[in-house]
């Protein structure tokens, strides 16, 4: 057997050394001759470089990226063209081949004209466009636009109370019976149903322990503590339809004390039968309400009847007053920060203003 046959592997790696050291030499040896074969730099206009066509331009680009530029807002009939996109257009739906141009086509949304959607860099392109809130502040673009207000900033909105809701009333029924009377004195008697709404049994509650003298507050304790002021009596003459006499009926006066119905009279009959309870039962009302704007959806406040309350319902200033509360609408009155005049907006259960004020 030869030695090549016996050292096989050996002649193999030698002869791969060997290789390897030409390729380094070779290399080496063109190290040198890379700018003359690669050379792209011009060396003036008068020099042919046929490697590169026109490189004499690549030093002017070169030198101009140190100019200074100033870039000219085009226009094009007054209107800024887009450095980018141009004029932007849209295609109307029915004719989507045609350009449609909002500058100078009838307005996508009425009654917002197009204009109002670019100067707000609002996307008029949707069909809810109109209901969509660009703020997140609880008002959509078609009422800042009715308002006049910015569709973009949040602290900039149509008045709150244009997004008060009303939801539904919590009332409480009840009765005063005043019993016959002793002198100038009389004793009274108070009943309620317990807040439970309508179809509520009223039930007495509170009782003078003793007759009660004009000017006096009564009831000592319980539910009607301290709330009612007894102002005296007074007699008419009513028909009796059952007997179809005229007779004398004594009424007592009575002055609610509660803050929001001081100054209230009522004047029950001197011991009414316990029947016609119902026909003398007053309420006292109070309103849930809503603030469905700013980030307050969703958050309940009962406030009652002839109560001054602010919007947020949170503010110091109370500018609103609840007038009037009934089963089916509430009554607020308030000041118009446009004008400075009193305004009352009428809201419907379930429902926001009716108006916007």
């Amino acid at each position: 057997m030869s030695w090549f046959s016996q050292n096989y592997e050996k002649a193999a790696i030698g002869g791969a050394a060997v290789a390897a050291l030409g390729f380094v030499l070779l290399g080496w040896s063109k190290v040198g001759s890379v700018p003359n074969d690669f050379a792209a730099a011009p060396k003036g206009s008068g020099n042919s470089n046929p490697a590169v066509p026109s490189a004499d331009l690549v030093a002017k680009a070169v030198a101009s990226l140190g100019l200074s530029r100033t870039w000219n807002q085009a226009e094009v009939d007054g209107r800024p063209v887009d450095l980018f996109t141009g004029i932007p257009l849209f295609l109307k739906k029915d004719e989507p081949t045609k350009a449609f141009d909002p500058y100078k086509s009838p307005p996508i949304h009425p009654p917002i004209p197009n204009i109002w959607w670019i100067q707000h860099n609002l996307d008029p392109g949707f069909a809810d466009s109109p209901g969509r809130d660009a703020d997140d502040d609880g008002f959509t673009n078609l009422e800042e636009f009715l308002a006049k207000t910015d569709p973009n900033d949040s602290k900039s909105h149509p008045p709150l109370i244009n997004k008060l809701k009303y939801h539904t009333d919590e009332s409480l029924k009840w009765f005063i019976r005043p019993g016959y009377q002793e002198g100038e004195k009389s004793p009274f008697k108070y009943g309620d149903d317990g807040g439970v709404g309508a179809g509520g049994l009223l039930n007495y509650r509170n009782k003078t322990k003793e007759a009660i003298n004009i000017g006096d507050i009564f009831f000592a304790d319980g539910a009607a503590k301290d709330r009612f002021k007894y102002l005296g009596s007074v007699k008419r003459k009513e028909m009796n339809k059952a007997i179809n006499l005229e007779v004398e009926l004594t009424y007592a006066r009575i002055e609610d004390q509660k803050p929001n119905k001081k100054g209230t009279v009522y004047e029950p009959l001197h011991n009414f039968p316990e029947g016609d309870v119902q026909k003398w039962a007053q309420f006292d009302r109070k309103a849930v309400l809503s603030l469905e704007a700013i980030g307050k959806e969703g958050s309940d406040e009962k406030i009652e009847e002839n109560t001054a309350f602010g919007l947020p319902f949170d503010s110091p200033k109370k500018d609103y007053l609840l007038k009037k509360v009934t089963p089916d609408s509430v009554e607020v009155q308030y000041t118009d920060p446009a004008t400075g005049a009193k305004k009352t907006a009428t809201i419907r259960k379930g429902s926001f203003p009716e108006q916007a004020p």
